[in-house]
């Protein structure tokens, strides 16, 4: 806004003490992200599950398509909640690549070590599949209120003949973590993950 001068030029208004809050509220909302940026970042991985009930009877075969997901969570960084309602990513700390492709990596994994199925694979592997494994990660995160890692998955099995909807879940885990330093927070969110992995792989199986 402007106003003219006794020059005849328009001088401009200074901004109203409201318009100065809002600017400043404007700023910080975008500082736990920009804040948790830059620097070197050491690597941390994610681990298949392990001991699931195996069998000798096991049949079908499944593909495992690789997890939707939104920024933050759909890149390499490990997401942590400061509150309800702000995410950054943890300074320092990193997947050793974007996490929707580990996570169908570590599926896959998960599965071959359940042996409950004949074979599982991603798409394009040439196996005949009976149904696809479709999933969204709606949480992989360091809750810093509560002090937790937060693993939320929704799961949709698929038929490859019809494409029916064959079966759906959430599945959700939480263990005792905080974002003190990678190393732990990458550990509560395997021991999460481990939960949410060996329960998704006992119910699609059961479906076969």
């Amino acid at each position: 806004m402007s106003k003219a001068g006794s020059d005849g030029l328009k001088q401009p208004v200074p901004p109203t003490r409201r318009q100065r809050v809002a600017a400043t509220l404007a700023v910080l909302a975008l500082l736990p992200l920009a804040a948790c940026g830059g620097g070197p970042s050491d690597t941390f991985d994610l681990l298949a599950a392990t001991d699931l009930a195996g069998s000798s009877r096991a049949r079908g075969q499944l593909v495992v398509l690789e997890p939707a997901a939104t920024s933050p969570a759909d890149s390499d960084r490990i997401v942590v909640h400061p509150t309800p309602n702000t995410v950054a990513t943890l300074k320092g700390a990193q997947w050793p690549e974007n996490l929707p492709r580990l996570l169908q990596t570590r599926l896959i994994q998960s599965f071959e070590n359940s042996r409950l199925l004949a074979r599982v694979a991603r798409p394009g592997e040439g196996i005949e599949a009976n149904a696809q494994l479709a999933t969204e990660i709606r949480r992989f995160d360091i809750d810093i209120a509560t002090g937790q890692a937060v693993v939320e998955i929704s799961a949709k099995l698929v038929s490859t003949g019809s494409g029916r909807v064959l079966a759906a879940k959430v599945f959700s885990a939480s263990e005792p973590g905080d974002a003190k330093d990678g190393a732990g927070a990458a550990r509560a969110l395997n021991a999460a993950f481990a939960s949410v992995a060996r329960d998704m792989v006992s119910w699609t199986a059961v479906r076969f």
